[in-house]
């Protein structure tokens, strides 16, 4: 594995184990919680080096669907717990807060780094914007259900019928979506081949570092988040902030690393293709399975339908980012402007009622 990624696996499973032996000895939310955050960055790196060895086998957008796949396993986790626990509210604004990490700020850090160092960064336009425009076009599905049900509107009192049906339309289009993806990697992936590391790892050890950093993740968040909402109610943190923000961030360590480190190293293809189809994969894949999924684990009904600001906030961050990366290349006051976006959303729901113990 090289002496930087076994020493970055030891840290992150030695931090897991760490976090559960304090959970278990009943020590402080707020210790859980640092520590916890911390070995989710470190599982983060520890699949960031898997990702990269994966980058140069299969090309960046192949290795872009498998990466946002397992970096979407501890959301999938948490929510299911969450709503079999009534938390229906908190699986919500976590799914759109996802969307939105993403799309404004991890692409926007990855292009503000990556611009920085490397100047005016390129990438395949055509896949890229084929991603973006089904981003916009799931965004426009998941404003439906919140249109058609409003009162006075055609839907009204049919919401969960009408989630429904939208779910599985986007997951028929998800489905597409994959080999479509993989197809569109093939002109992409000349430019991976440029700088090959010292070692290429076999392939079984690359998928069982990935699976291992996954599966460590998806444990880890789920007691991240135990320790998150008391450590969040003794600070007075809005509830809505916690859910759109802190919680979304949690759930995507692993996008939050990767994605920023491959554009820092000039993988501009590799950066866009990770990020956009996590976002992607968020609104046409694990928001609508979660809405199937929730009808049948009990504790509560997810559905589709949105207050405006999740709305607004939602359908205007996947139009930035669609215009931005239309040209196929990125500058860093492109990465500055989705950070501020992001930043001006985060504010709007920061004064809200804290969150309860």
């Amino acid at each position: 594995m090289g002496r930087t990624a076994t020493v970055i696996a030891l840290l992150s499973l030695g931090a897991t184990a760490i976090a559960f032996v304090l959970s278990a000895l009943g020590a402080s939310h707020v210790v859980v919680f640092i520590v916890s955050a911390a070995a989710l960055a470190a599982l983060a790196f520890m699949i960031g080096q898997g990702t990269e060895q994966l980058g140069h086998r299969f090309g960046p957008h192949a290795t872009g669907i498998l990466q946002s796949a397992l970096g979407n396993l501890p959301e999938l986790f948490i929510s299911i717990f969450a709503l079999q626990a009534g938390l229906v509210v908190v699986v919500q604004t976590a799914l759109i807060g996802s969307i939105l990490a993403n799309t404004l700020l991890v692409l926007g850090l990855a292009f503000l780094l990556g611009g920085l160092k490397n100047g005016t960064q390129q990438f395949h336009a055509p896949a890229v914007r084929s991603m973006a425009t089904l981003l916009v076009l799931a965004v426009a599905a998941l404003a439906i259900p919140t249109l058609a049900t409003a009162p006075g509107a055609p839907d009204a009192g049919h919401t969960t019928d009408l989630s429904v049906i939208v779910s599985i339309v986007l997951l028929v289009i998800f489905a597409g979506s994959i080999p479509f993806s993989i197809g569109g990697g093939v002109g992409a992936s000349a430019g991976v081949e440029e700088a090959l590391p010292e070692a290429i790892w076999p392939l079984g050890l690359t998928m069982a570092v990935l699976l291992l950093g996954a599966g460590g993740a998806a444990l880890t968040s789920d007691l991240f988040v135990e320790a998150l909402r008391p450590t969040m109610a003794s600070l007075r943190i809005s509830e809505a902030f916690v859910g759109l923000v802190i919680v979304a961030i949690a759930g995507n360590a692993v996008e939050n690393v990767v994605g920023v480190q491959m554009a820092i190293r000039n993988k501009a293809d590799l950066a866009a293709s990770l990020i956009l189809n996590s976002s992607l994969q968020v609104a046409i894949a694990l928001t609508p399975a979660l809405v199937l999924i929730s009808l049948f684990v009990g504790g509560g009904g997810l559905t589709l339908v949105l207050s405006p600001l999740l709305l607004g906030a939602v359908a205007l961050s996947a139009i930035l980012a669609a215009l931005i990366v239309f040209d196929g290349e990125s500058t860093w006051l492109e990465g500055l402007a989705l950070l501020g976006l992001y930043v001006i959303i985060a504010a709007s729901v920061w004064y809200g009622p804290p969150i309860s113990p």
